[in-house]
């Protein structure tokens, strides 16, 4: 039985983990495979800046750091930032995903040119930095957002009547105005709008987060993982300065996960 890790980029509580666990439902898997949620113990409020982007880093990576030693067999990050990403696969051997990448360039096995759906402009940084380093920026038609500032701990509940439409109307101005083959949702907190978008747009969609454990699945039944010449492991690697710090950071933001 292959075990994957699943890091949540916030400290949530069990109902608000058990909210992220439902986008599994999505996804069709073996019965060799299965998925844990862990969340960080301390992150920025959102990710609108590179104070949030650092901060979200160190707290990926303090949280996947034992992942191979607790006996996963991969790691899965559910955020489209891909916080963590890169440390961890320089420190794990066993393969490290995030699903904005992948979102990315799965959709250009799917079409000539996508487009990115978002709640808010807020986090449009994340989205141009991953375009950036994967030098697909040509590639992207528009990133779309409905001006909603999003909930990440409770993420669509009881707000489906008013957002699900405003959602359907942007990615229809980014397929018929912009020119989009593919729509990538912008965030793994927006997987609840998945089902009902994929109904009724005329481009395929893309749910990051079941996706990236599809691909989670498919690479460990190849026996791939990262490459070690991409990412090298560091010369001294230093979890214990990692734990002291979230272990302060965790203090300091108070023990109850909203």
């Amino acid at each position: 039985m292959a075990k994957v890790l699943v890091i949540v980029p916030f400290p949530l509580n069990e109902k608000n983990l058990a909210q992220r666990a439902a986008q599994q439902k999505a996804a069709k898997f073996g019965p060799d495979i299965s998925f844990d949620y862990r969340p960080v113990r301390a992150a920025p409020s959102n990710y609108v800046s590179h104070h949030d982007y650092l901060l979200a880093d160190l707290g990926m990576l303090e949280a996947g750091l034992s992942a191979q030693d607790d006996g996963y067999d991969a790691v899965c990050i559910d955020t489209m930032s891909d916080s963590g990403v890169n440390a961890l696969r320089s420190v794990l051997d066993i393969p490290v995903f995030g699903p904005g990448r992948l979102s990315f360039l799965t959709a250009l096995m799917l079409g000539e040119k996508f487009s990115v759906l978002s709640m808010w402009d807020g986090w449009r940084g994340l989205y141009t930095k991953t375009l950036a380093e994967l030098g697909l920026a040509g590639k992207c038609a528009s990133i779309r957002s409905i001006g909603i500032q999003p909930d990440n701990r409770n993420l669509l509940a009881g707000k489906e009547d008013e957002v699900h439409p405003l959602l359907y109307e942007a990615a229809m101005k980014a397929i018929e105005e912009d020119g989009a083959d593919v729509i990538c949702l912008g965030s793994t907190t927006m997987h609840e709008s998945h089902a009902y978008l994929r109904q009724r747009l005329p481009v395929p969609i893309i749910n990051p987060g079941p996706l990236s454990y599809k691909i989670a699945e498919a690479v460990l039944g190849l026996g791939l993982t990262h490459s070690r010449k991409a990412y090298p492991k560091p010369l001294v690697q230093k979890d214990a300065l990692y734990h002291i710090m979230l272990d302060a950071a965790a203090e300091a933001e108070g023990a109850d996960p909203a």
